[in-house]
């Protein structure tokens, strides 16, 4: 199914005129997919190799700009309008953005520019939404929302900005205005994936690779009659700020680093996992405590397990690329120690039905969904499978449950001009 549809741009297009007046053929639109991440989970904060690829479902938000400074948006999913200025200074490390609500990744988008010197004249007026469902499912949804915003006001004020200087700006937006401690591996998939291929991302050097896999280089039929991409929503919703597992793991990684580190007589160097040699750990990760070790072995059994796996891709087994999934999924819950019971169950269950080659949680696996690659022609029957047995698992949350096939690197984020 292509993403997005017409009948979606022409309802965006619709509500962006009521609110601001302005011709429908004015409008623009900002594409931002949502990303699933099949092997390199938890390790991009740690200037780990991670792979990446995108849906076609995301966000979309259409706008005009302003003819002043001021940014009026309404969303699709909640509630209210959010309005600020664009000549407003927007302050990290204020208690008072997180009770903006669903309006910080605005002010953090333009908090983001104006950090690096961009001074804005004119806001947007602008309507955005997500896909029917799929928000807050460990898809990457808030990194879909902050490089969309980050279009959009650049588009308004006609700068000129590379997708790696945008990538960046998604990093502060989250980073330093939100509080959360993830690496870059979101927005790099959104900003950089192409259709069929999977994205490859040094997060310490920031070089990427777009690796097709063979017999999957011509039309999109050829990328859907191999294998689908199952989405198996949990029924959990939270946000991720409001669960300090994630950031509590990231600091574990950087003790580990820090201790192996100043083990092996470099105690200058910034204490991430991607500076320590996986010589050097192998000699010293003796000196560990349990926790710091298992969140060390997971970096370095992950970085390994990217490198294999992109080499299963580029040569099309995609039986053997499916177990390193899987064995990455085992790894983030046993020595990641990420996920709960519902996103574990889910994993498990995903793990039994047929036709699926790999499968793991989604995100953080604090919530969300999992997801598995599956034989193209068993992938209403895995689906069916997966439902029949979560259910009498969580029945509550199985209630809320959706499963939805997907198809992988099908966008990267843009602009649509209508003119």
């Amino acid at each position: 199914m292509s993403w997005p549809t017409e009948s979606d741009l022409q309802v965006i297009r619709a509500k962006v005129t009521e609110m601001s007046g302005r011709d429908c053929n004015e409008v623009r639109v900002v594409v931002a997919p949502y990303r699933i991440c099949p092997l390199g989970a938890h390790i991009d904060h740690q200037g780990g190799i991670v792979s990446a690829m995108t849906i076609n479902r995301g966000i979309l938000l259409g706008f005009v700009p302003s003819n002043n400074s001021e940014v009026l948006i309404q969303s699709g999913q909640f509630k209210g309008e959010v309005k600020f200025r664009v000549d407003e200074d927007q302050m990290p490390g204020d208690d008072a953005k997180l009770n903006n609500g669903w309006g910080n990744y605005a002010r953090g988008a333009l908090y983001a520019l104006q950090s690096r010197g961009s001074h804005l004249k004119k806001g947007i007026i602008g309507y955005i939404c997500g896909a029917e469902g799929l928000d807050s499912s460990g898809l990457s949804s808030s990194a879909a929302v902050g490089v969309a915003y980050l279009l959009a006001f650049e588009s308004a004020n006609e700068l000129i900005v590379s997708p790696a200087e945008n990538i960046e700006y998604d990093r502060l937006i989250e980073n330093e205005y939100l509080g959360l401690k993830n690496g870059i591996l979101d927005q790099s998939a959104i900003l950089l994936s192409s259709y069929g291929c999977l994205t490859c991302m040094n997060c310490k050097t920031k070089e990427y690779s777009l690796i097709h896999s063979p017999g999957m280089k011509g039309d999109c039929s050829d990328v859907s009659k191999k294998f689908k991409i199952l989405l198996a929503l949990s029924g959990l919703k939270q946000a991720l700020v409001k669960n300090p597992g994630y950031n509590n793991r990231v600091v574990e990684c950087r003790e580990a680093a820090e201790l192996l580190l100043r083990a092996s007589g470099n105690p200058g160097l910034e204490p991430l996992l991607s500076n320590v040699e996986a010589e050097i750990y192998e000699e010293y990760k003796w000196k560990l405590k349990p926790n710091l070790a298992r969140r060390a072995e997971h970096y370095f059994s992950e970085n390994k397990r990217v490198l294999k796996g992109l080499e299963l891709w580029g040569s099309g087994k995609l039986d053997d690329f499916g177990k390193l999934i899987t064995a990455s999924g085992l790894s983030s819950i046993r020595n990641y120690e990420s996920g709960c019971e519902p996103l574990i169950q889910l994993y498990e269950i995903l793990l039994k039905a047929p036709g699926v080659f790999g499968a793991r949680f989604s995100g953080a696996g604090f919530r969300g969904c999992c997801i598995a690659f599956v034989d193209a022609a068993q992938a209403v029957n895995a689906a069916d499978f997966v439902k029949e047995e979560y259910i009498q698992l969580q029945p509550t949350l199985a209630a809320q449950m959706k499963g939805q096939m997907v198809d992988g690197g099908a966008v990267t984020s843009f602009l649509l001009l209508f003119l």
